[in-house]
């Protein structure tokens, strides 16, 4: 049996009025304008390249990071189309490609320590030890699917 390589691509969102509030995104909306844009860069032999195992995995709303898995030889479809898409869900965005990785551990690994070295940050500009409660919890929840990982 052939065993299929994948890639995961993880990637910050960052809104176009550099707004620190959440931006409620569905999985579902940010495989879509994956999608599209990818179709608009490579027309249908890029579409039908990345279909196949093309699963957008996690997304949080609160650091706007997200983490998408594809199988490897079409990644760099993905990997030339992510950083140009300005449009999610009819809102301005930028991306920026933070880590490319072959196991989704690898990923969630990096994705805790990028959230908590952004807890440092935002650590000393809060001025209650509930708001820094609030932000840890916002920054450091991991989903069901990071727990395992991790």
């Amino acid at each position: 049996m052939v065993r299929f390589k994948n890639r995961y691509i993880t990637f910050e969102i960052t809104l176009g009025d550099k707004s620190d509030r959440p931006f409620p995104l569905k999985i579902t909306t940010l495989h879509i304008a994956i999608q599209q844009k990818v179709q608009q860069l490579y027309g249908d032999f890029g579409s039908a390249a990345i279909k196949a195992g093309f699963n957008a995995q996690y997304c949080n709303e609160y650091t706007r990071i997200a983490l998408v898995k594809t199988r490897h030889g079409p990644h760099k479809f993905l990997l030339e189309s992510i950083p140009r898409i300005n449009d999610i869900a009819g809102r301005l965005v930028s991306v920026k490609i933070l880590y490319v990785g072959a196991t989704m551990k690898h990923c969630f690994i990096f994705i805790k320590e990028y959230q908590q070295k952004k807890l440092e940050q935002i650590w000393h500009t809060l001025k209650t030890e509930t708001e820094r409660k609030n932000m840890e919890n916002a920054l450091m929840t991991l989903t069901k699917s990071m727990e395992d990982y991790t």
